[in-house]
């Protein structure tokens, strides 16, 4: 990853992710998707962990559109890309996609919000996390 601001994760289809055809269960996508924010956070220093002990905020998913274009199968080297196109003070956008050789598999666009960690209720992003948040949009 060059830039912080487009996350690639590169993610092989094993067996546990398909039906018996060999092709990729639909839900187990949003494990992919999910697997390629969580290391964005990491790779920008804000762990899962981290933020939850330091911030006492943990970030879920309120919504998602995904739009399934074609199949994954068996053994096929996915690029999970995540790129944060908005953020809010109390939430954020990811657009998301599945590629394989080039060739889009599904795109997804998903909003996370963000919740106390310790009473699981709705919170406004900390203004420290915010800002880095926010310089990390990219147009869309």
């Amino acid at each position: 990853m060059a830039d912080n601001r487009v996350f690639s994760l590169p993610t092989r289809v094993y067996w546990e992710d398909t039906d018996a055809g060999g092709v990729v269960y639909h839900a187990q996508y949003l494990a992919f998707l999910e697997r390629a924010r969580t290391e964005w956070l990491r790779a920008i220093g804000l762990g899962q962990e981290k933020l939850r002990e330091e911030h006492d905020v943990v970030f879920v998913v309120r919504e998602m559109q995904i739009d399934f274009l074609k199949p994954a199968k068996l053994d096929d080297l996915l690029e999970v890309r995540a790129e944060l196109r908005q953020c809010r003070k109390a939430s954020f956008v990811f657009a998301q996609s599945i590629a394989r050789d080039g060739t889009v598999l599904l795109t997804a666009t998903v909003r996370a919000a963000a919740v106390r960690a310790s009473a699981f209720n709705p919170v406004a992003i900390p203004d420290a996390l915010y800002r880095q948040l926010k310089a990390l949009e990219t147009p869309g």
